[in-house]
């Protein structure tokens, strides 16, 4: 008889998706729900239709009339020993070499029951809290949920009381929850140690700090390739594109992303566009784009006949310059005379594209036209990569895709994914209806009525369940992922099977998109969202604004 297991989550994040398509691959029946409290728990416990609660990502504690009638296992991201609610926080600041992820039975005392399974691993330096977290975290955290519902189904077994456990990380211990007394950065250190403690509060909270007499959280840091000291520390000298480059101690630090510490403006966005809604005259910073962090890069060795467009937008969101600077990029690439371009993303970013740039509508100063730009600027990118007559294309997924990020993808010739990442190929939720060719190359790829299915459904799809539904061609592996695509691409540089990729490509421009074709699907499409955008028909601004608030 299955298995079956109820996942408590706050949000179904990530993780909580990954755990409930193992857990069903591995043969379990498996139910989600989003709690926020225990009347939501006890709720979500009520049917009684399940074996085993875990509880993946959950922020609350679980009551304990509901822990002593069903076993219950908490997923905690730090290792054996180690306990409080900002683990990873503490261990980014800290520069801790090896951390880990520990499945444990919940008890009153946040972190503090029987081990089931745990994890250890090397923990990546120079990434973001939610890059290590949507990456190598969750990759443990997954094989710790399997393991420990394997041994849910034995009667016999009885985890072991943590003063027992191994301690493989000798440094875990409680910790407090950290404040931002704690996360506080000095502007005249090195860009190094304060892009580190920028990346610990990556996601939430950010670090709160001063930028010109202006209250702000800051996220997204790169440290600049500038040596000596610019400019008085804490100062902005220069911008390029959304990003400002602000002095420190003796180099500087480029910021993406920033948050008003005003209710009022209470979302992330893009810095400059931050900057210019709380009356900061960022105009009058000098532009500095040849020293800016690049998120778009073109790489092509000698003479090689393959090219990489390597892709780096903060959380996924593609701006309406990021989107108009990349289809360029394609252009360009589709001159240079390679028999492949790869549009990949790097190795420390957990998002790959997903779609039109939320922050960057939300503080425009006309929300719509920004949107519509935006939404354009995309459909530039697809449209180029699609009619791409000189290259086999592929779109290679280091991270996750979602919205118009994952029909973006399908305008490639070869769509591929590391093992990790997750598809949402809908657009519902936030109420658009979407656009990027969609209406052509999704039926294209899955057939009409799986189209339909997932545009209404709106599930979440890992690269098993995306596969199986032809979303992408291959699944590579996680740890060896950039050997894997070099093979792969070196294979589509043979004759016989460039020449077969290039024959299917030309087939289906001549005979699926004629002359005219393209127009007359972006028409249709941008008819439909001029309707979203300006009419306001699904609610987008609302649904935006909760987004963007975590509401939703």
């Amino acid at each position: 008889m299955s298995q079956h297991v109820l996942l408590l989550c706050s949000a179904e994040n990530g993780l909580t998706r990954r755990a409930a398509a193992a857990l069903r691959r591995a043969g379990r029946v498996v139910r989600t729900e989003v709690v926020t409290g225990s009347g939501e728990m006890d709720a979500a416990v009520a049917p009684a239709d399940f074996d085993l609660i875990i509880c993946p990502y959950l922020k609350s504690a679980v009551p304990e009339h509901i822990t002593s009638r069903w076993t219950t296992l908490t997923i905690h991201p730090g290792p054996v020993g180690d306990r409080g609610p900002h683990s990873l926080d503490w261990a980014i600041t800290n520069a801790e070499p090896r951390w880990g992820v520990t499945a444990l039975t919940a008890v009153f005392e946040m972190d503090a029951g029987p081990v089931w399974a745990f994890r250890t691993f090397p923990l990546p330096r120079g990434c973001t809290k939610s890059a290590i977290y949507n990456t190598v975290v969750a990759d443990a955290a997954v094989e710790c949920i399997l393991e420990a519902s394997d041994k849910a189904s034995d009667p016999r077994y009885v985890p072991v009381d943590q003063t027992d456990a191994s301690r493989e990380i000798h440094g875990a211990r409680p910790r407090s929850a950290m404040r931002q007394s704690d996360r506080a950065i000095d502007w005249a250190g090195d860009a190094h140690t304060i892009a580190r403690r920028i990346n610990a509060a990556d996601g939430s909270p950010g670090v709160l700090t001063t930028l010109h007499s202006h209250p702000v959280y800051v996220h997204d840091a790169h440290p600049g390739m500038r040596i000596g000291r610019i400019g008085e520390p804490g100062t902005i000298v220069s911008r390029a594109h959304h990003r400002i480059e602000i002095a420190c101690g003796t180099d500087t630090l480029w910021i993406g992303h920033l948050r008003a510490k005003a209710a009022s403006d209470g979302c992330k966005g893009p810095a400059t566009n931050v900057l210019r809604r709380i009356g900061y005259p960022i105009l009058t910073v000098p532009q500095n784009t040849a020293a800016t962090y690049r998120d778009i890069h073109y790489r092509r060795e000698g003479s090689s006949p393959i090219a990489t467009i390597t892709i780096d937008a903060y959380n996924g969101a593609f701006d309406t310059s990021f989107c108009l600077r990349l289809a360029e990029a394609i252009r360009f690439a589709g001159r240079q005379g390679t028999d492949v371009l790869v549009v990949r993303g790097t190795k420390s970013n957990p998002h790959w594209c997903n779609g039109i740039h939320l922050g960057a509508i939300e503080h425009a100063v006309d929300p719509a036209r920004e949107g519509w730009a935006n939404i354009t600027a995309i459909n530039a990118v697809c449209r180029v990569l699609l009619e791409c007559t000189s290259q086999v294309t592929v779109a290679a997924l280091t991270g996750s895709a979602g919205a118009g990020g994952a029909m973006l993808a399908l305008a490639a010739d070869v769509v591929v994914a590391r093992r990790r990442v997750l598809l949402n190929p809908h657009y519902a939720t936030l109420g658009l209806t979407g656009s990027e060719l969609h209406t052509y190359t999704l039926p294209h790829r899955v057939g009409s009525d799986r189209a339909r299915k997932l545009l209404t459904d709106c599930p979440s799809l890992d690269t098993v369940e995306a596969h199986r539904a032809n979303l992408i061609d291959c699944v590579g592996p996680d740890s060896e992922f950039d050997c894997w695509l070099d093979d792969l691409a070196r294979e589509y540089c043979r004759p016989t099977v460039r020449a077969a990729a290039m024959r299917v490509k030309c087939a289906r421009l001549n005979v699926d998109l004629p002359p005219g074709r393209i127009d007359a699907i972006l028409t249709e499409e941008l008819a439909q969202m001029s309707a979203d955008l300006f009419g306001d028909r699904h609610g987008f601004a609302a649904r935006r604004h909760a987004f963007l608030r975590k509401i939703l």
